[in-house]
């Protein structure tokens, strides 16, 4: 038995990529422009805050002294007592509670359910229903409000929670994000759960919600920013302290003859604001991930 050695001058194929092995990323650092433009972000978007909250501590000498003066004199907290005072605080804050939990609840279940319709169902000219969907983030929510409010005041809706609620469930957006996300789901689970004998809801909330959880959380997180700070829409059909949101309700502490007291406004805003900069903060990972999970389809 003869063994022969290999030619001198052969060489090992190189190895191709494949779905096995994993490639080698190159990891750039960032650079002193990039660690300048996240500065400049930073700045941009929380200096404003930053004064906000300094400034619902000042009294009113002190919002006016030249040179400026960021830090007050003291913590004091008689702006935030006037404000909760002067307007039912507590009571607006159950409404922006209760109507941002059950508006972004009932809206996130249209965009599931219409989602799931343009990707799993064989209906009739699904290509054109979901560009008319897309078609509607082009309308400015400004071209709606005189026939959403002509409707409302028939349905005598005018100064009720539905009359907040209703016109604000549906969201192309994020039946949008809900379609691209789908999109990236294994048939195979839906079949086999089909041939288990899973009708359309058990698929979608036994099955397909279970693998959406960062993109429902992503959707979810957009839609209670925005009903939180939902203006224009509850300060028309509402004028009953009891009905109104947080945001509606700031209007009541402005005076009529142009002399604002910016310390009580600012103490007031701070206390619309926070819980929102709270909730972004907890979930902005699951953001990101969810906005980015349907970016790439096979």
């Amino acid at each position: 038995m003869s063994l022969t050695a290999p030619p001198r001058d052969a060489r090992p194929a190189p190895a191709l990529p494949g779905p096995d092995r994993p490639r080698r990323t190159r990891r750039r650092d960032a650079g002193p422009g990039r660690y300048a433009v996240m500065v400049l972000a930073v700045l941009v978007l929380g200096v404003p805050l930053l004064w906000m909250l300094l400034a619902g501590f000042k009294q009113p000498d002190e919002l006016y002294t030249v040179p400026l003066r960021w830090l007050p004199h003291g913590l004091d907290l008689s702006n935030y007592a006037e404000a909760t005072s002067l307007v039912p605080m507590g009571t607006m804050f159950l409404n922006s509670v209760g109507i941002t939990l059950v508006g972004a609840a009932g809206e996130m279940l249209l965009g599931l359910g219409c989602a799931y319709a343009l990707v799993f169902l064989d209906i009739p000219f699904k290509r054109a229903i979901f560009v008319a969907v897309i078609f509607t983030l082009l309308i400015p929510q400004q071209i709606t409000i005189i026939p959403n409010y002509t409707l409302t005041a028939e349905l005598g809706w005018i100064n009720t929670y539905q009359g907040i609620i209703v016109p604000g469930l549906s969201s192309a957006f994020g039946t949008f994000l809900f379609r691209q996300h789908f999109l990236t789901l294994p048939a195979s689970i839906l079949e086999a759960a089909e041939l288990d004998g899973a009708g359309h809801w058990r698929k979608l909330f036994q099955f397909i919600v279970p693998m959406s959880a960062p993109t429902i959380a992503a959707v979810g997180v957009v839609s209670v920013v925005g009903k939180w700070n939902e203006y224009l829409w509850p300060f028309l059909v509402t004028d009953d302290p009891d009905k109104m949101t947080l945001p509606v309700g700031l209007t009541l502490l402005q005076k009529v003859d142009g002399m604002q007291d910016w310390g009580l406004l600012m103490a007031a805003t701070s206390l619309v604001t926070l819980p929102m900069v709270v909730v972004f903060l907890v979930l902005q990972r699951r953001l990101v991930s969810g906005l980015t999970a349907g970016a790439v389809t096979g």
